[in-house]
């Protein structure tokens, strides 16, 4: 069944549930999940988004629940996620009359959202949601809103008596409101059950030509020191990642990995380098920009070196020449799909060989880091466990299926330097934009991607907050996850800088508080790791596996200390 027909279905046996907190509906296994915020949702929709390729929709109430829904949306915009946001909505014709839960949700959306509409007809849902999961693909992928009136979603019977017209008594006013009345929801329905075409549009996709290919593979075939920088936008469709994995490996080139493009060549690939990024980018003669953008990430572009020739794909052209002219300038910048473009290059230079001795150049570099950053997991921290030492523990005990994410700061960020994801698609993050509270969302639409697949959520205890609820959906949907919670009861990310800069902590400092409780509140298991039971870090985290394969989400409550392992990250 085409995605369109099944979002209709489930839309038309579902109307009801738009009063409900918020929905989460996935095609593919024709499901329903209830949350218990509905920014959840629209993070699980995006989840889903990142790892089929499709669509992933969320369904919630009108007013307060898609206002509930902004950051996620936001965030999937900047994630460039096509997601699909179905809101409810007053009755047409009580629209800016003072209804419940009435304002102005396109004003709140547009800025927001490729596309925008209102279904103000039962005849007009199968056209606007074709045209909106179409735009949602197409070019630069991104969020969609639209929105359905109430009287839009119910059956003609009710619609008539919710607007008071199943009494004929009444004056001659009431008589010409009723025939008003009557003639409005006539058209609401006229149409509404004749044979549609449910069948879905074309995406389109900006391709290169292959005169840029060859620039590119001209370029490739002279460098002896080339890296690829592989951005999240390397992921999307059409391209399998399995496809882009193996072109990467027959070019051969080295390659930094970041945002959904982790563990794109497996966990111990020797093309993969993982540390001094920096370094490298500053001694390659050629760099590929495969939809890393030189924004904060690549410190807006200081890190390419003007010597360098650089390639930068993506589809967005904004993105594409980000911060160009003022910190680095393209040799060659192609506005087209990342993962095709790879392909066809990779074809381009069959033979080619990269410097094996910048190869162990890069390898050696990164091996050194590996030494150190374990030599730092067994310092003494100031108390509790040392949250490297707890990492690595994780690393060891995860299955080679695990699907990794990362909800948090200071945690997540060490977490990013110690945990290998172990294929494509088995790291999902907030993305560009940094949200806190992706945890719960993320986690629920991995699973259902991947039922079969363990699903470890990163989180720092700050953030854990911001989703922690959602242990009740995990419990009740039987979806079991694991949660690891570095708890130093503090905003760590914060604090490392503005204690130097400002000489305070104020608002910075938690409270160790006992979560592996919350989660057996909420009918999870829940297990605490501090200084006394450091012993038990990997037997720990066996039972917290163990209670997922018999169908239990798991927390485990690490107190930690602290430690100077990402001293001076501050990202601004």
């Amino acid at each position: 069944m085409a995605i369109l027909e099944v979002v209709l279905l489930t839309v038309g046996s579902i109307f009801l549930l738009l009063f409900l907190a918020g929905l989460f509906v996935l095609h593919k296994y024709n499901v329903i999940y209830q949350f218990f915020h509905p920014v959840t949702a629209v993070f699980a929709a995006d989840a889903v988004a990142r790892m089929t390729g499709t669509i992933g929709a969320a369904v919630v109430t009108a007013g307060p629940g898609l206002t509930n829904t902004i950051t996620a949306v936001k965030n999937a915009q900047m994630a460039e996620s096509p997601v699909l946001l179905m809101g409810g909505a007053a009755v047409t014709l009580l629209k800016g009359r003072g209804a419940l839960q009435d304002i102005d949700q396109m004003s709140l959306f547009r800025p927001l959202c490729k596309y925008c509409a209102a279904a103000q007809t039962v005849r007009d849902i199968v056209p606007i949601l074709k045209e909106a999961i179409n735009i949602a693909q197409s070019d630069t992928p991104g969020p969609v809103f639209v929105e359905f009136p109430i009287d839009v979603l119910y059956d003609y019977q009710n619609v008539v008596i919710g607007m008071g017209m199943n009494s004929p008594k009444g004056g001659f006013m009431s008589k010409v409101v009723n025939m008003y009345t009557d003639t409005h929801i006539g058209n609401i329905f006229a149409g509404a059950f004749e044979k549609r075409d449910y069948s879905p549009l074309p995406v389109h996709r900006p391709m290169a030509s292959p005169s840029q290919v060859q620039q590119a593979v001209e370029l490739i075939s002279r460098a002896k020191k080339p890296v690829i920088v592989l951005g999240s936008q390397a992921t999307l469709p059409p391209t399998p990642v399995d496809e882009l994995r193996k072109a990467l490996e027959a070019m051969g080139i080295p390659c930094f990995l970041g945002g959904m493009t982790r563990g794109m060549l497996g966990r111990n690939s020797p093309l993969h380098i993982r540390q001094k990024r920096r370094d490298a980018l500053k001694e390659a003669d050629v760099v590929i920009l495969g939809g890393a953008v030189p924004d904060f990430r690549l410190n807006y572009g200081r890190v390419l070196s003007r010597r360098s020739k650089i390639i930068a794909v993506n589809r967005n052209k904004n993105q594409l020449l980000l911060n160009a002219g003022v910190m680095w300038n393209p040799t060659l910048a192609v506005q087209a799909d990342v993962g095709s473009f790879l392909v066809e290059v990779s074809k381009g230079v069959a033979g080619y060989s990269c410097s094996q001795d910048w190869i162990q150049t890069l390898r050696a570099r990164d091996a050194e880091k590996e030494t150190a950053n374990l030599k730092k997991a067994e310092d003494k921290v100031n108390h509790f466990l040392n949250p490297l030492k707890v990492l690595y523990q994780v690393e060891e005990v995860m299955d080679e299926e695990s699907i990794i994410v990362a909800d948090g700061g200071d945690f997540v960020g060490s977490a990013a330097y110690i945990l290998r994801p172990r294929g494509p698609l088995k790291w999902l993050d907030p993305g560009a934009f940094g949200t806190l509270g992706v945890g719960g969302g993320f986690a629920l639409g991995a699973k259902l991607c991947r039922p079969d697949c363990e699903v470890w959520i990163i989180y720092g205890d700050g953030t854990l907050g911001y989703s922690v609820a959602e242990f009740d959906t995990f419990n009740r949907h039987k979806i079991p996850v694991i949660a690891v919670v570095g708890n130093d009861a503090c905003w760590t990310q914060i604090v490392r800088d503005q204690e130097k800069m400002f000489h305070t902590r104020v608002a910075c400092d938690l409270t160790f508080c006992d979560y592996d409780k919350v989660a057996e509140g909420y009918g999870g298991t829940g297990y605490k790791l501090s200084e006394e039971t450091a012993e038990d870090i990997k037997a720990t985290f066996m039972k917290a596996k163990e209670d997922c394969k018999n169908g239990k989400p798991a927390l485990v409550n690490c107190l930690i200390g602290k430690t100077d392992f990402r001293e001076g990250s501050l990202s601004v």
